[in-house]
Protein backbone atom coordinates (compact mmCIF):
# COMPACT_ATOMS: atom_id res chain seq x y z
CA UNK A 1 0.00 0.00 0.00
CA UNK A 2 1.06 3.25 -1.25
CA UNK A 3 -0.25 5.07 1.49
CA UNK A 4 1.94 8.27 1.19
CA UNK A 5 0.29 8.76 -2.21
CA UNK A 6 -3.51 8.10 -0.28
CA UNK A 7 -2.38 11.04 1.72
CA UNK A 8 -1.37 13.50 -1.49
CA UNK A 9 -4.75 12.74 -2.90
CA UNK A 10 -6.72 12.88 0.15
CA UNK A 11 -5.27 16.50 1.38
CA UNK A 12 -5.59 17.55 -2.59
CA UNK A 13 -9.13 16.87 -2.80
CA UNK A 14 -10.43 18.01 0.81
CA UNK A 15 -9.00 21.38 -0.85
CA UNK A 16 -11.13 21.17 -3.45
CA UNK A 17 -14.05 20.15 -1.65
CA UNK A 18 -13.74 23.53 1.07
CA UNK A 19 -13.51 25.81 -1.77
CA UNK A 20 -16.73 23.88 -3.02
CA UNK A 21 -18.44 24.76 0.24
CA UNK A 22 -17.31 28.47 -0.37
CA UNK A 23 -19.38 28.57 -3.63
CA UNK A 24 -22.55 26.70 -2.42
CA UNK A 25 -22.97 29.41 0.10
CA UNK A 26 -22.45 32.25 -2.36
CA UNK A 27 -25.17 30.26 -4.65
CA UNK A 28 -27.70 30.27 -1.72
CA UNK A 29 -26.32 34.33 -1.38
CA UNK A 30 -27.72 34.82 -4.91
CA UNK A 31 -30.94 32.77 -4.51
CA UNK A 32 -32.11 34.76 -2.19
CA UNK A 33 -31.48 37.80 -3.98
CA UNK A 34 -33.87 36.48 -6.75
CA UNK A 35 -36.11 36.01 -4.38
CA UNK A 36 -36.12 39.37 -2.67
CA UNK A 37 -36.02 40.73 -6.08
CA UNK A 38 -39.26 38.75 -7.37
CA UNK A 39 -41.41 40.08 -4.08
CA UNK A 40 -39.96 43.38 -3.99
CA UNK A 41 -42.39 44.26 -7.07
CA UNK A 42 -45.44 43.09 -5.78
CA UNK A 43 -44.73 45.56 -2.52
CA UNK A 44 -47.14 48.32 -3.05
CA UNK A 45 -49.91 49.22 -6.11
CA UNK A 46 -49.70 49.82 -9.08
CA UNK A 47 -46.46 48.51 -9.89
CA UNK A 48 -45.52 47.16 -13.54
CA UNK A 49 -44.24 43.85 -14.22
CA UNK A 50 -41.28 45.49 -15.64
CA UNK A 51 -40.22 46.09 -11.68
CA UNK A 52 -39.12 42.71 -11.58
CA UNK A 53 -36.17 43.83 -14.02
CA UNK A 54 -35.47 47.08 -12.47
CA UNK A 55 -35.22 45.33 -8.84
CA UNK A 56 -33.06 42.45 -10.80
CA UNK A 57 -30.89 45.18 -12.10
CA UNK A 58 -30.53 46.84 -8.85
CA UNK A 59 -26.48 46.35 -7.66
CA UNK A 60 -27.14 47.88 -4.32
CA UNK A 61 -29.52 45.56 -3.22
CA UNK A 62 -27.50 42.55 -5.08
CA UNK A 63 -25.19 43.98 -2.69
CA UNK A 64 -26.86 44.31 0.53
CA UNK A 65 -29.05 40.31 -0.06
CA UNK A 66 -25.97 39.10 -0.77
CA UNK A 67 -23.79 39.94 1.95
CA UNK A 68 -26.61 39.98 4.34
CA UNK A 69 -26.60 36.62 3.84
CA UNK A 70 -23.12 36.07 4.50
CA UNK A 71 -22.95 38.63 7.50
CA UNK A 72 -25.82 36.00 9.11
CA UNK A 73 -24.43 32.61 8.53
CA UNK A 74 -20.64 34.28 9.92
CA UNK A 75 -22.74 35.44 12.74
CA UNK A 76 -24.80 32.18 13.55
CA UNK A 77 -21.41 30.54 13.04
CA UNK A 78 -19.38 32.82 15.25
CA UNK A 79 -22.09 31.91 18.05
CA UNK A 80 -21.64 28.22 17.33
CA UNK A 81 -17.87 28.62 17.52
CA UNK A 82 -18.00 30.23 21.11
CA UNK A 83 -20.28 27.49 22.39
CA UNK A 84 -17.36 25.38 21.94
CA UNK A 85 -14.69 27.37 22.43
CA UNK A 86 -13.64 24.81 24.97
CA UNK A 87 -12.53 22.80 22.30
CA UNK A 88 -12.64 19.06 21.92
CA UNK A 89 -14.01 18.99 25.51
CA UNK A 90 -16.89 20.38 24.55
CA UNK A 91 -17.67 18.17 21.98
CA UNK A 92 -17.03 15.71 24.22
CA UNK A 93 -19.46 16.33 26.84
CA UNK A 94 -21.99 17.66 24.26
CA UNK A 95 -21.81 13.83 23.24
CA UNK A 96 -22.35 12.20 26.22
CA UNK A 97 -18.78 11.58 26.89
CA UNK A 98 -17.08 10.86 30.63
CA UNK A 99 -13.51 11.90 31.33
CA UNK A 100 -10.99 8.66 31.97
CA UNK A 101 -7.64 8.71 33.65
CA UNK A 102 -5.02 6.85 34.26
CA UNK A 103 -6.06 6.04 37.92
CA UNK A 104 -8.96 3.83 36.54
CA UNK A 105 -9.49 0.45 38.06
CA UNK A 106 -11.35 -1.07 34.68
CA UNK A 107 -9.58 -3.47 33.05
CA UNK A 108 -10.85 -2.17 30.11
CA UNK A 109 -10.06 1.19 30.33
CA UNK A 110 -6.51 0.81 31.59
CA UNK A 111 -6.44 -1.15 27.96
CA UNK A 112 -7.85 1.79 26.34
CA UNK A 113 -5.51 4.67 28.09
CA UNK A 114 -2.68 2.60 27.64
CA UNK A 115 -3.08 2.32 24.02
CA UNK A 116 -3.76 6.28 23.89
CA UNK A 117 -0.64 6.85 25.47
CA UNK A 118 1.90 4.47 23.58
CA UNK A 119 -0.34 5.92 19.91
CA UNK A 120 0.64 9.73 21.71
CA UNK A 121 4.26 8.64 21.41
CA UNK A 122 4.09 7.12 18.44
CA UNK A 123 2.67 10.14 16.66
CA UNK A 124 5.28 12.49 19.18
CA UNK A 125 2.00 14.90 20.65
CA UNK A 126 1.00 15.43 23.96
CA UNK A 127 -1.33 12.72 25.23
CA UNK A 128 -4.91 14.13 24.79
CA UNK A 129 -7.69 13.49 27.21
CA UNK A 130 -9.40 10.48 26.68
CA UNK A 131 -13.66 10.31 26.99
CA UNK A 132 -15.89 7.13 26.79
CA UNK A 133 -19.49 7.22 25.96
CA UNK A 134 -21.13 5.18 27.98
CA UNK A 135 -24.24 4.53 26.90
CA UNK A 136 -23.10 3.99 23.12
CA UNK A 137 -22.60 0.57 22.86
CA UNK A 138 -21.89 0.67 19.45
CA UNK A 139 -17.87 0.78 18.04
CA UNK A 140 -17.34 4.12 17.13
CA UNK A 141 -14.77 6.91 17.84
CA UNK A 142 -13.71 10.63 17.27
CA UNK A 143 -11.02 13.54 17.76
CA UNK A 144 -11.63 16.77 18.52
CA UNK A 145 -10.31 20.07 19.22
CA UNK A 146 -8.41 23.20 17.85
CA UNK A 147 -4.79 22.53 18.47
CA UNK A 148 -2.93 19.08 19.89
CA UNK A 149 -3.50 21.03 23.00
CA UNK A 150 -6.80 21.19 23.65
CA UNK A 151 -7.34 17.96 21.64
CA UNK A 152 -9.33 14.50 22.86
CA UNK A 153 -10.00 11.60 21.91
CA UNK A 154 -13.78 10.21 22.05
CA UNK A 155 -14.69 6.22 21.89
CA UNK A 156 -17.80 4.19 22.28
CA UNK A 157 -18.34 2.06 25.33
CA UNK A 158 -18.65 -0.70 22.36
CA UNK A 159 -15.44 0.77 20.86
CA UNK A 160 -13.40 -0.04 24.35
CA UNK A 161 -14.84 -3.26 24.83
CA UNK A 162 -15.99 -5.14 22.01
CA UNK A 163 -12.63 -4.33 20.13
CA UNK A 164 -9.28 -6.57 20.25
CA UNK A 165 -5.87 -4.43 21.59
CA UNK A 166 -4.77 -4.43 18.39
CA UNK A 167 -8.22 -2.99 16.95
CA UNK A 168 -8.57 -0.53 19.17
CA UNK A 169 -4.64 0.53 18.63
CA UNK A 170 -5.93 0.65 14.86
CA UNK A 171 -8.60 3.06 15.37
CA UNK A 172 -7.08 5.43 18.19
CA UNK A 173 -3.91 5.60 15.30
CA UNK A 174 -6.77 6.74 13.60
CA UNK A 175 -7.91 9.23 15.68
CA UNK A 176 -4.56 10.64 16.13
CA UNK A 177 -3.90 11.38 12.29
CA UNK A 178 -6.91 13.57 12.54
CA UNK A 179 -5.36 15.39 15.28
CA UNK A 180 -1.84 15.75 13.57
CA UNK A 181 -3.63 16.75 10.32
CA UNK A 182 -5.65 19.19 11.86
CA UNK A 183 -8.76 17.76 10.90
CA UNK A 184 -10.08 19.01 14.13
CA UNK A 185 -10.19 22.49 13.11
CA UNK A 186 -11.81 21.92 9.60
CA UNK A 187 -14.39 19.82 11.39
CA UNK A 188 -15.50 22.95 13.89
CA UNK A 189 -15.50 24.66 11.39
CA UNK A 190 -17.82 22.91 9.03
CA UNK A 191 -19.88 22.26 12.45
CA UNK A 192 -20.25 26.17 12.45
CA UNK A 193 -20.68 26.76 8.24
CA UNK A 194 -24.08 24.23 8.70
CA UNK A 195 -25.11 25.65 11.93
CA UNK A 196 -25.18 29.07 9.54
CA UNK A 197 -27.05 27.64 7.07
CA UNK A 198 -29.86 26.17 9.63
CA UNK A 199 -29.83 29.63 11.37
CA UNK A 200 -30.80 30.84 8.27
CA UNK A 201 -33.42 28.33 7.15
CA UNK A 202 -35.08 28.92 10.73
CA UNK A 203 -35.60 32.98 9.84
CA UNK A 204 -36.84 31.87 7.06
CA UNK A 205 -39.92 29.55 8.72
CA UNK A 206 -40.16 32.85 11.57
CA UNK A 207 -40.64 35.46 8.52
CA UNK A 208 -43.14 32.95 6.97
CA UNK A 209 -45.28 32.34 10.16
CA UNK A 210 -45.16 36.42 11.01
CA UNK A 211 -45.99 37.37 7.33
CA UNK A 212 -49.19 34.71 6.72
CA UNK A 213 -50.31 35.20 9.88
CA UNK A 214 -50.50 38.74 10.22
CA UNK A 215 -51.79 38.43 6.67
CA UNK A 216 -54.89 36.10 7.71
CA UNK A 217 -55.43 38.67 10.73
CA UNK A 218 -55.86 41.61 8.27
CA UNK A 219 -59.00 42.98 7.79
CA UNK A 220 -60.73 43.93 4.62
CA UNK A 221 -59.95 48.01 5.54
CA UNK A 222 -55.71 47.31 5.73
CA UNK A 223 -55.72 44.71 2.88
CA UNK A 224 -52.77 46.83 1.76
CA UNK A 225 -50.93 46.08 4.92
CA UNK A 226 -51.97 42.50 4.71
CA UNK A 227 -50.99 42.25 0.87
CA UNK A 228 -47.19 43.42 2.49
CA UNK A 229 -47.41 41.21 5.58
CA UNK A 230 -48.14 38.15 2.90
CA UNK A 231 -45.18 39.50 0.64
CA UNK A 232 -43.28 39.22 3.98
CA UNK A 233 -44.17 35.47 3.94
CA UNK A 234 -43.47 34.41 0.25
CA UNK A 235 -40.39 36.19 0.80
CA UNK A 236 -39.34 34.02 4.86
CA UNK A 237 -40.98 30.71 2.42
CA UNK A 238 -38.55 31.26 -0.31
CA UNK A 239 -35.54 32.21 2.46
CA UNK A 240 -36.59 28.95 4.57
CA UNK A 241 -36.09 27.12 1.10
CA UNK A 242 -32.60 27.88 0.46
CA UNK A 243 -31.55 27.79 4.07
CA UNK A 244 -32.88 24.17 3.55
CA UNK A 245 -31.17 23.27 0.43
CA UNK A 246 -28.03 24.79 2.08
CA UNK A 247 -28.23 22.60 4.89
CA UNK A 248 -28.60 19.73 2.30
CA UNK A 249 -25.74 20.95 0.15
CA UNK A 250 -23.50 21.75 3.08
CA UNK A 251 -24.13 17.80 4.90
CA UNK A 252 -23.33 16.49 1.17
CA UNK A 253 -20.42 18.37 1.09
CA UNK A 254 -19.13 18.14 4.89
CA UNK A 255 -19.62 14.07 4.23
CA UNK A 256 -17.52 14.29 0.77
CA UNK A 257 -14.31 16.11 2.56
CA UNK A 258 -15.22 14.03 6.09
CA UNK A 259 -14.67 10.94 3.60
CA UNK A 260 -11.14 12.58 2.01
CA UNK A 261 -10.15 13.22 5.72
CA UNK A 262 -10.92 9.45 6.41
CA UNK A 263 -9.08 8.13 3.67
CA UNK A 264 -6.28 9.89 5.24
CA UNK A 265 -6.45 8.91 8.70
CA UNK A 266 -6.79 5.77 7.65
CA UNK A 267 -3.23 5.14 5.81
CA UNK A 268 -1.70 7.51 8.42
CA UNK A 269 -3.36 5.19 11.27
CA UNK A 270 -1.34 2.46 9.00
CA UNK A 271 1.90 4.22 9.14
CA UNK A 272 1.99 4.77 12.89
CA UNK A 273 1.21 0.98 13.53
CA UNK A 274 2.53 -0.67 10.76
CA UNK A 275 -0.63 -3.11 11.05
CA UNK A 276 -3.23 -3.02 8.79
CA UNK A 277 -4.87 -5.77 10.24
CA UNK A 278 -5.97 -4.45 13.53
CA UNK A 279 -7.78 -1.43 11.72
CA UNK A 280 -9.63 -3.76 9.28
CA UNK A 281 -10.51 -6.45 11.92
CA UNK A 282 -11.95 -2.73 13.65
CA UNK A 283 -14.18 -2.64 10.59
CA UNK A 284 -15.24 -5.70 10.32
CA UNK A 285 -16.57 -5.85 14.19
CA UNK A 286 -18.66 -2.53 12.83
CA UNK A 287 -20.03 -4.75 10.00
CA UNK A 288 -20.99 -7.88 11.77
CA UNK A 289 -22.95 -5.65 14.35
CA UNK A 290 -26.47 -5.20 14.96
CA UNK A 291 -26.07 -1.52 15.50
CA UNK A 292 -22.74 -1.41 13.75
CA UNK A 293 -21.07 2.55 14.35
CA UNK A 294 -24.89 4.48 14.86
CA UNK A 295 -25.35 6.74 17.97
CA UNK A 296 -28.30 7.39 20.25
CA UNK A 297 -26.96 10.62 21.22
CA UNK A 298 -29.62 13.53 19.73
CA UNK A 299 -25.95 15.44 18.48
CA UNK A 300 -24.59 12.95 16.50
CA UNK A 301 -26.07 14.73 13.04
CA UNK A 302 -24.09 17.91 13.79
CA UNK A 303 -21.28 15.76 14.81
CA UNK A 304 -21.33 13.36 11.51
CA UNK A 305 -18.51 13.77 10.02
CA UNK A 306 -16.04 13.85 12.92
CA UNK A 307 -16.62 9.66 13.63
CA UNK A 308 -15.08 7.02 12.60
CA UNK A 309 -17.70 4.80 11.40
CA UNK A 310 -20.96 6.05 10.02
CA UNK A 311 -23.08 7.50 13.89
CA UNK A 312 -26.17 8.21 11.69
CA UNK A 313 -28.74 5.37 10.28
CA UNK A 314 -28.56 4.14 6.71
CA UNK A 315 -29.19 6.57 4.02
CA UNK A 316 -30.91 6.11 1.08
CA UNK A 317 -28.08 7.39 -1.02
CA UNK A 318 -24.39 6.35 -0.17
CA UNK A 319 -22.91 9.16 -1.31
CA UNK A 320 -24.44 10.77 2.25
CA UNK A 321 -22.53 8.42 4.31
Amino acid sequence: MDFFERQHQARKKTGVLVFLFGVAVLLISLLNFLIIAAVVPLVGDGRKREGLFSTLQDPLLAMSVVLGTFVLISLAGLYRKSQLSDGGSSIASMMGGRLVNMASTDPEEQKLMNVVEEMSIAASVPMPEVYVMSEEKAINAFAAGYTVDDAVIGVTDGCMRRLSRDELQGVIAHEFSHILNQDMRLNLRLVAVVFGLFVMSQLGRLMMRIGFSSSGNRSSRSRNEGGGAAVIGIAGLGIMVTGGLGILMGNLIKSAVSRQREYLADSSAVQYTRNPEGLAGALKKIGALSTGSRLLTPHAEEASHMFFGNGMRESWFSFTA
